[in-house]
Parts: structure tokens; C-alpha cells; sequence
């Protein structure tokens, strides 16, 4: 490796991470409030001796209210589950008749939690499953979080900027085929129109290897334009388990960044004038 190249790994941070990363309480506030009346409903089961009863009663009254008996088992849309024969079926077929509920109440346990009142309110436990939920979605929040912060990078440094440009608006740029590319940031200059892709990987996966491979593809294309130049702003930890495709893009790609050596950036900019 290149010693510049190892400065740039060296340099990855360990986090990118707010408070904010790890719960997103207005989703969970919006998921539980759309269902909550459901929910509710539902609370009648709690505590009842005669279950089976008492679902055959809640369902003449208001079947609908059973479609959200996914989410009480932290499963979310339908899916496919073997029966006591192993045949196959729709999670969603349980909720066709009071007999099949009850039958998706015992056999995933929320009867006995029923009957012995270990939930007190289905609204506040739902509440918490969303939560727990949420936290599948802390990747693409570290994405979010690495443009907010280049968003306040570039705000500080006076330097104005557009954001989720699509490359349509470059009528110039003929060699995308039909397929519409979405750039997170573009920032032009007196002399350049720089389009800029940014990411942030805490963990390693076959994404970042692709990722990478993608930009390498993609950077010739653009940079081919006068005054045009394509720029990735990369950071985290992540990319020491793809180190090998990021030595490649970072060798073919002439603007390749992390927060470290971002200023680099922002000075060229600068010096351009915009």
C-alpha cells in the first residue's frame, strides 16, 4: 500500500454516531399512533381466563382489529410459517377467523402472556417492539448523519451547495444511459462543478466492495467532461474489511476524502472561487 493510502485508513473514525443515531422516536411515534385504536381494542384480551372466548367476541365485534397481531410478535408485513403439519402458510391467514387467532395466540405464546397480564397495555408494549425495531435502520441513519454533517461542514465554510441533485440537471452528461444517478451533493466553482457521493460504513459487508467497485466505474465518466470532477467523501471503520477495493477506487479516483482530509477539499474550493 501506498503510504498516502495508509495514512487515509489510519485516519477512518471510529464513529459517526449523535444521540440521535440510535432511536428514531417520531417513526415509532407515528408507527404505534396509526394502530394504536387496534391495539386498544385489543387490550380486552388481557387478563381474560376464558381467552378463546373472549377473542370469538372481540371478533364478532371487530375482526379488523387482529390484522396488527403481526406486530405484537415484532414481525412487520406478512410472511410465510409451517403449520403443526409443516405445511406452508400466510402469517395473515391466522387472522381470517376467531378459531385461527386463537390458534396464532397459543402457538406463539401471547396466550399465556395474556392470561397472566405480563403486558399491562398493548400500545405501550408495541411501542417498545418499534423500538427495538428501529434499530435495523441504524445503517442508512449513519449514511444521514455523515451528510448532515458535511451539510454543517459546508455551512460553516460558507460555501454554498445543492443537495439530492439528480444528474439530468447536467444535460452535458450523456454517458448515463437511462438510469437516473441521485447525487448527495453538488458544489459549484468559478472553474469546476464538483458531484459528490458521501457515505459513512460503521461495519464491513459485500456492500462496501461494490460500493467502491461502483465509484471506480463511475468517476472516468464524469471526470471525462471539462469541468466537471467527481468527488467521494468516505469515512469509518468499516472500510478495513474492504481495504483492498478502497485502495483501488482511491488510486483511480483523484477526489477521494474522509472527515480528516476533508479541509483539503474545502480549501481547493475556496481558492476557486464560487
Amino acid at each position: 500500500m501506498s503510504k498516502s493510502f495508509e495514512e487515509f485508513l489510519s485516519q477512518l473514525s471510529t464513529t459517526n454516531s449523535t444521540l440521535d443515531f440510535f432511536v428514531d422516536f417520531e417513526k415509532i411515534t407515528r408507527n404505534v399512533e396509526a394502530i394504536s385504536i387496534k391495539l386498544n381494542q385489543l387490550n380486552y384480551l388481557i387478563g381474560q381466563e376464558n381467552l378463546k372466548e373472549a377473542v370469538g367476541k372481540l371478533f364478532q365485534e371487530n375482526k379488523n382489529c387482529f390484522s396488527v397481531l403481526d406486530i405484537i410478535i415484532a414481525v412487520r408485513n406478512n410472511r410465510q410459517v409451517l403449520d403443526d403439519d409443516g405445511n406452508t402458510k400466510e402469517l395473515y391467514s391466522y387472522f381470517q377467523s376467531s378459531e385461527l387467532v386463537y390458534e396464532y395466540l397459543v402457538r406463539t405464546g401471547l396466550a399465556d402472556v395474556f392470561k397472566n397480564k405480563q403486558v399491562k397495555n398493548l400500545v405501550d408494549y408495541v411501542f417498545g417492539i418499534e423500538v427495538g425495531l428501529d434499530t435495523n435502520a441504524r445503517k442508512n441513519r449513519g449514511g444521514k448523519n455523515m451528510e448532515k454533517a458535511l451539510s454543517k461542514i459546508f455551512n460553516n465554510n460558507n460555501i454554498p451547495f445543492e443537495a439530492e441533485v439528480k444528474h439530468t440537471t447536467f444535460p452535458e452528461l450523456i454517458h448515463f444511459g437511462k438510469d437516473v444517478k441521485r447525487f448527495d451533493f453538488v458544489i459549484k466553482t468559478k472553474a469546476n462543478t464538483y458531484l459528490i457521493e458521501t457515505n459513512y460504513y460503521n461495519g464491513g459487508g459485500s456492500k462496501l466492495n461494490e460500493v467502491a467497485r461502483s465509484y471506480t466505474d463511475l468517476a472516468p465518466k464524469i471526470n471525462q467532461y471539462d469541468k466537471f470532477e467527481f468527488v467521494w467523501i468516505t469515512d469509518g471503520q468499516g472500510w478495513l474489511s474492504a481495504k483492498n477495493k478502497l485502495q483501488q477506487a482511491y488510486t483511480n479516483i483523484p477526489h477521494v476524502y474522509n472527515l480528516k482530509t476533508l479541509p483539503t477539499f474545502i480549501e481547493k474550493i475556496k481558492k476557486e472561487e464560487i
